[in-house]
């Protein structure tokens, strides 16, 4: 039984050398960093509501990645890619939900105040918005059935499980980066703090990426 053990964790090292490539880490970064609704999300959090919220909204993007992840993993998404009726239903109602954030944002008086601002929204509240922003794109789920095989080792242990290694890894290089955008966000936030007139234009500002991202995500094809 120790024998076997041992090769086991021998096979899965192994498997996980050959998956954590360069190219993989480099490019997984390079799609976390690109600016996506997850991003803008996470940077207007910690911009109007703090640190601790935009701990919270990175959290809620990262949860929102797990199912389309999952979805990847047992094959969910290449129904999701033929079945062209699920797609567009998904597609529309995230971005009736993006516009719906942009209406939201854009008529909220309230983050004129940043603190104020803060104590509005619970951090489960800002969890779920995040997680919603995500879990309703099914662009994620396409992306990641084209990204996710490239990287698998047919010398590795069961493609299953190098696919479950893999999207932890993108996971945590999402979480991380994202907490590191808001927090960021937040330190900057203290030099708006003496202008509520530039504060309601990065606000409008925010609202209206929301609006265009959600007319990106209506008009998208398969």
């Amino acid at each position: 039984m120790r024998v076997s053990a041992a090769l086991l964790c021998n096979t899965i090292d192994k498997g996980i050398n050959k998956m954590m490539t360069p190219e993989f880490l480099l490019t997984s970064l390079v799609v976390v960093l690109v600016p996506g609704t997850g991003v803008i999300y996470t940077i207007s959090t910690g911009l109007f509501m703090g640190w601790k919220s935009s701990i919270a909204a990175a959290s809620g993007c990262t949860a929102g990645i797990l199912p389309h992840l999952l979805g990847c993993v047992l094959g969910l998404s290449a129904i999701l890619h033929l079945s062209s009726v699920a797609f567009q239903m998904l597609k529309f109602v995230g971005a009736a939900y993006l516009l719906y954030l942009a209406w939201s944002m854009w008529r909220d008086k309230g983050a004129i105040n940043i603190e104020a601002s803060g104590q509005k929204n619970s951090l489960l509240q800002i969890v779920s918005k995040g997680f919603l922003i995500n879990i309703l794109n099914p662009k994620l789920s396409i992306f990641f059935l084209a990204f996710l095989p490239q990287f698998i080792s047919s010398k590795g242990s069961a493609p299953s499980i190098q696919m479950v290694i893999l999207s932890a890894t993108f996971m945590l290089m999402t979480f991380v980066i994202f907490v590191a955008y808001g927090c960021l966000a937040h330190q900057v936030s203290s030099y708006l703090t003496s202008s509520p007139r530039i504060i309601r234009n990065v606000q409008k500002t925010f609202a209206v990426t929301f609006a265009s991202l959600g007319v990106k995500l209506a008009l998208t094809e398969q």
